[in-house]
């Protein structure tokens, strides 16, 4: 028998899924799984941009503060050529935002027209930061020898600001919809709307921004270091490769295990908020108390197999009891289920290459502050060579956590995604587009990122290894 607790949690569970679904039909679209696609498409090749727009100015600053503290020419050399790739990589995330943003709108018009007024102060903000954030990097990566040191400064500030306000604003929009609140339902519209408190009051909010900014460091971090130990492998150890990497390495090396303690609050928050997404993570068929963490294994439809089970765990990470009661799957239909199996695998993917890297960053710090200089281990410059790419690897199966996992809702236990989908005929077709341009997208990038990493250093070799005066 179940504990009339147990009972409750179920109930509320209940409650919420089907509360407030009236009048958000299914559209009839043949596509519905390619029109998903589609956005999880432009998603994975735009959050990645996101990640340098969070990350890469600040390291762009430090590098040129560095120079400013110091007067070693080499930070400034430093700070100007990776000046140039974040232009580069912003310019390309201008393409897969407006993708993105076009998308919303021809891909599921039912949500836009539904909840418009609840998020759409959300993008709104958004677009203030983006122009900020254009018209700054502009006058900064144009402007290096026409500004005076500290006012070049200055102007790189506005363009950190924005990075993290224009991620913070969209991460608001994705807490709504994972934990919609500021609104009540009347014929199938959004009213009394508070699209203030919807967004920055909502309890989504913080964990899921947090956890978001963390990542870009992580990924920018990781990815830009792992280039310079690959140069490392092959030869390439002056001091300009050392101090890149020391910069890109420490930012990544503190976020990674600063990560893994977020993580353990969203995952808390999930709990509570969204008890089917972590069933689903979980591969928790029924309703139990004290429920057991099963790592790796199958979920058969009743419970996982093949996995390595600890008793209770997964009772004390989310609600930090070991005998708590944790919802199962069957506390919903099966319609109302995500697909357990896909959530699962992207769930473990993401802790696993997430602990790794964080066991990396604290191997790069206890060297770095116990013996005062960068690991000499090739091993560590052949796992840092790795942790680049699996960075993008985790990430992206952190999105498919969070957004898959909430199937079938666009917006959790109110709006089906098969109600704000496109009634449009034509979604195979800009689909095959779609991919067509990213391929051309990502052929174009990598070769202006190689053109990029060719350019000579600037300034005479023997002035990189002494010092010079800012001025």
């Amino acid at each position: 028998m179940r504990s009339s607790t147990s009972a409750a949690r179920e109930a509320d569970v209940s409650v919420l899924i089907t509360a407030a679904t009236g009048g958000f039909g299914p559209v009839d679209q043949q596509y519905l799984l390619e029109a998903r696609q589609m956005q999880a498409l432009s998603l994975a090749v735009h959050i990645p941009l996101v990640c340098f727009g969070i990350a890469f100015p600040p390291m762009v600053l430090f590098a040129e503060w560095r120079y400013l503290r110091t007067g070693d020419v080499l930070y400034r050399v430093l700070a100007r050529r990776w000046s140039k790739v974040m232009l580069a990589l912003f310019a390309v995330g201008v393409v897969t935002g407006t993708i993105l943003s076009f998308e919303f709108g021809m891909l599921w018009p039912g949500f836009m027209a539904a909840f418009g007024n609840v998020f759409g102060l959300g993008f709104t903000l958004e677009g203030f930061s983006f122009f900020i954030e254009a018209i700054f990097i502009g006058i900064y990566v144009y402007g290096w020898d026409r500004l005076p040191a500290w006012r070049h400064f200055a102007s790189g500030i506005p363009v950190v600001l924005a990075g993290v306000t224009g991620a913070l604003f969209v991460i608001a929009v994705n807490g709504w919809m994972n934990h919609p609140s500021g609104f009540r339902l009347e014929d199938g519209r959004a009213v009394d709307v508070h699209p203030w408190s919807a967004l920055f009051g909502n309890s989504y909010f913080w964990h899921q921004f947090v956890h978001m900014y963390l990542a870009g460091y992580v990924v920018a971090g990781f990815l830009l270091a792992s280039s310079y130990a690959w140069g490392f492998l092959r030869g390439r150890w002056g001091r300009y490769e050392r101090a890149a990497l020391t910069i890109t390495l420490s930012a990544a090396a503190i976020a990674a295990p600063l990560q893994a303690v977020v993580g353990d609050w969203v995952a808390r928050e999930v709990a509570v908020g969204q008890p089917v997404k972590l069933a689903a993570l979980e591969g928790l068929g029924q309703t139990t108390a004290g429920a057991s963490e099963h790592l790796l294994g199958w979920y058969d439809g009743q419970q996982v197999v093949g996995g390595i089970e600890v008793p209770r765990m997964l009772s004390l990470l989310a609600f930090h009891d070991p005998n708590a009661t944790v919802i199962g799957l069957s506390s919903v239909p099966v319609s109302d289920q995500p697909p357990v199996n896909v959530v699962r695998f992207a769930f473990q993917s993401m802790v696993g290459i997430g602990t790794l890297m964080a066991l990396l960053g604290v191997v790069y710090l206890y060297v770095r502050l116990r013996r005062r200089r960068l690991p000499r281990s090739r091993w560590f410059y052949r796992g840092l060579v790795a942790a680049g790419p699996l960075s993008v690897v985790a990430l992206i199966a952190g999105w498919i956590t969070t957004e898959v996992g909430r199937q079938p809702w666009i917006v959790y236990g109110v709006m089906r995604v098969s109600g704000a989908v496109t009634g449009a005929t034509g979604v195979p077709v800009g689909y095959g587009t779609l991919i067509g341009v990213y391929a051309a997208l990502v052929i174009l990038v990598g070769w202006l990122l190689r053109r990029l990493s060719r350019v000579p250093l600037e300034g005479d070799s023997r002035m990189l290894e002494g010092r010079d005066r800012a001025g």
